[in-house]
């Protein structure tokens, strides 16, 4: 899972360096691709990469329990293509952090459709990760963070809860497919969806573009097999909270590379997120 943390941090870093003015560096000015783009050129590594793996161990192509395969590359794909859309509209703290959002909505699911149980103090703790994305919001509306949109913050929102339903999913074929497989959904789903919507919006790269595209989706492919792996070697309740170190970073990359200064409000919020989430998951792990 740290790796899995490192490896997305990456991501998250070359997808917010696209759009920025590299002359410091001679490089210039790199071109701000659409997230449809981004998770098409993401899907084309996973997919020949994952295929290739998939060969190589003789394991099903279109693996066992379709149906759940299926469920997690959608809501993998839909919330993937949201949150590189945040990134490029929010700072790179905020749209990090509540993504994180995800197991909050993974331990909601996993109670309607795995029969899980929920505590009322995990109810609270819920309530307490929703009253960050509250202050960070009610701090843009007050006019004290313009870099934050609400309307974004909601997409964010959004994003986390499609990523809820694929970690659900995910816990749900722990018995049945290997990672790999799991793995493969997303771009098998993704590709055909975004190809169509390549038609309408695309951005040919030019010189070094093609090689943050490459890292972009090398590093998505190795943090996915990572977090499917922990997700199958042990319960998510004892390796959710170490995803929370990314958080940190991310604010630290966003201050001191990309000059995102937060309010106190905003900063609030955040920690109020990862201490709800955090201690949700250290609940669960008692239950």
């Amino acid at each position: 899972m740290v790796l899995s943390g490192l490896c997305f941090l990456v991501v998250n870093f070359f997808v917010k360096l696209l759009g920025s003015n590299l002359d410091w560096i001679g490089i210039g000015q790199l071109q701000k691709y659409p997230g449809h783009e981004l998770v098409l050129a993401r899907s084309i590594v996973s997919f020949l990469l994952s295929l290739w793996i998939i060969r190589r161990k003789k394991l099903p192509v279109f693996g066992v329990n379709r149906k759940w395969l299926l469920i997690r590359g959608l809501s993998g794909t839909i919330a993937l293509t949201i949150f590189f859309y945040t990134l490029h509209y929010l700072p790179m703290a905020v749209a990090s952090v509540v993504q994180y959002l995800a197991p909050i909505f993974t331990v909601i699911f996993a109670m309607v459709l795995l029969n899980e149980k929920v505590r009322l103090l995990q109810w609270f703790f819920i309530g307490v990760s929703f009253s960050g994305v509250v202050l960070v919001g009610w701090d843009s509306i007050a006019g004290n963070a313009t870099v934050i949109s609400p309307f974004w913050l909601g997409l964010g929102m959004l994003s986390a809860v499609f990523s809820g339903i694929a970690y659900t999913a995910i816990v749900k074929l722990r018995t049945t497919d290997a990672p790999i497989s799991i793995v493969l959904y997303f771009p098998m789903v993704a590709i055909p969806f975004m190809v169509i919507f390549c038609l309408f919006e695309f951005i040919m790269p030019q010189g070094v573009e093609w090689v943050i595209l490459l890292i972009i989706g090398l590093f998505t492919q190795f943090a996915q097999i990572l977090l499917t792996k922990a997700l199958h070697e042990a319960p998510a309740s004892n390796v959710t909270p170490i995803q929370y170190l990314g958080a940190i970073y991310a604010f630290l990359i966003g201050y001191f590379v990309f000059e995102e200064a937060l309010s106190w409000i905003v900063s609030l919020g955040i920690l109020l997120i990862i201490f709800g989430v955090t201690l949700n998951a250290i609940l669960r792990k008692r239950i």
